[in-house]
């Protein structure tokens, strides 16, 4: 038993039936994971009732608590209640927006993308429609600003993943796909002036507080899975000539272990199993790279990035999205969609019933909150009933 993890001596998949025909879990799985979520949905409404909902954020904040209600609400039955549930946490922070932060997961887009959706749902088409030219509005500061960084948690891709939940949600007409291209493109000469710069070899190189991060949160994985994310004949060129030369550069940073560096010359080494600095954070890239492109080395290298994680990803840290073990179960999640293997079913099932029998031995700054603490461990579960259709909230498309 590490400092960081469990260790894991959980049984690996023996060939038993775990979905039915309609993809979802059957009914001896589905049991126990449903009991677990209405158990942590009541201690998250008690420990809620005494929390500082200053904070708006998604990543901490009442946000993150906006998008639990908006993925219950398809898993209640299309409950409308939580679609004014969502509303309720969101309406305080559309009105006291400033501008200042850029990023669905700490700024505001964020709440403005999470209430575009929701006002939409719910048949309110001209509040949608001002949340949504409130967003469409950011796009000259991320892309004029040049302090602003590129990666996801602070940063441009962050605001283009807002812009991108808003078209999938509200259909591809509510965001103008010029906004899309223009943040895309910042990103791309961003990364192409900070290589050429600094004399990199693969083209798109990027920093966060001049340290060159590699992880989905701050780094490398992260800007470049959401700069795959675009679909768009016109970034095509981008995406072969110089993201697809730049993930074959990251090929080669893998440790042997099949973990993943957090920084460059990171003082840490191969210890981090986060979604924000390690594997669970890397898988997704690499999926999405053999989604594209076919080349079976990304693929192979997805398969030690949830080997890692099956062998050390039960973390000491807590259950939350960025570094808990529901973060890393989502690899295991995508890793089933990609290939089809219940192996990675069954992995992702025990590391949520890992959560729902054990509790944290350290509780985190958040405890309620989506990305450290109890929401998001509730979301991941609700999202393993019906594991085809689960997406890393915030991230995965």
């Amino acid at each position: 038993m590490g400092d960081r993890h469990y260790e894991n001596n959980i049984k690996d998949y023996g060939g038993e039936d775990l979905v039915g025909s309609d993809g979802k879990l059957i009914d001896k799985y589905c049991t126990p994971l449903k009991q677990g979520i209405e158990h942590m949905l009541e201690r998250l409404y008690t420990g809620l009732e005494n929390e500082d909902d200053d904070n708006y954020s998604v990543y901490t904040g009442i946000g993150g608590i906006a998008l639990l209600h908006l993925r219950l609400y398809s898993y209640k039955n299309s409950d409308r209640g939580q679609l004014e549930c969502a509303l309720d946490c969101l309406k305080p922070a559309l009105k006291r927006l400033k501008g200042r932060r850029i990023s669905f997961l700490c700024g505001d887009a964020g709440p403005l993308a999470l209430g575009a959706v929701v006002y939409s749902k719910l048949g309110n088409t001209a509040a949608s429609a001002d949340c949504i030219k409130r967003l469409e509005a950011l796009h000259k500061a991320v892309c004029e600003d040049p302090s602003l960084p590129d990666e996801l948690l602070y940063g441009r891709v962050g605001y283009m993943y807002a812009l991108l939940l808003v078209r999938k949600h509200c259909g591809n007409d509510s965001i103008h796909m010029d906004i899309v291209l223009q943040v895309y493109k910042c990103v791309i000469d961003s990364g192409l002036h900070m290589s050429q710069q600094q004399r990199w070899k693969h083209p798109l190189m990027y920093a966060w507080h001049d340290k060159h991060y590699l992880g989905a949160a701050h780094g490398l994985a992260g800007i470049y899975y959401m700069l795959m994310q675009v679909s768009d004949s016109s970034v095509q060129k981008y995406i072969q000539e110089l993201v697809r030369p730049s993930l074959e550069w990251m090929l080669t940073l893998q440790f042997p272990s099949g973990n993943c560096p957090s920084s460059l010359g990171s003082s840490t080494g191969d210890k981090l199993v986060h979604w924000c600095h390690g594997a669970p954070g890397w898988i997704h890239t690499f999926v999405e790279a053999y989604k594209l492109f076919g080349e079976d080395r990304y693929l192979q290298a997805a398969v030690r990035c949830a080997d890692v994680i099956w062998e050390r990803g039960l973390l000491r840290k807590g259950y939350g999205i960025c570094h808990g073990t529901t973060g890393n179960a989502y690899a295991f999640l995508a890793m089933y969609q990609l290939t089809d293997d219940k192996k990675y079913l069954h992995r992702a099932y025990e590391f949520g019933m890992f959560c729902i029998h054990q509790r944290p031995p350290r509780i985190p700054d958040a405890p309620y909150s989506m990305f450290e603490g109890l929401a998001g461990t509730i979301y991941f579960l609700v999202e393993l009933l019906t594991p085809s259709e689960a997406r890393f909230p915030a991230f995965a498309f």
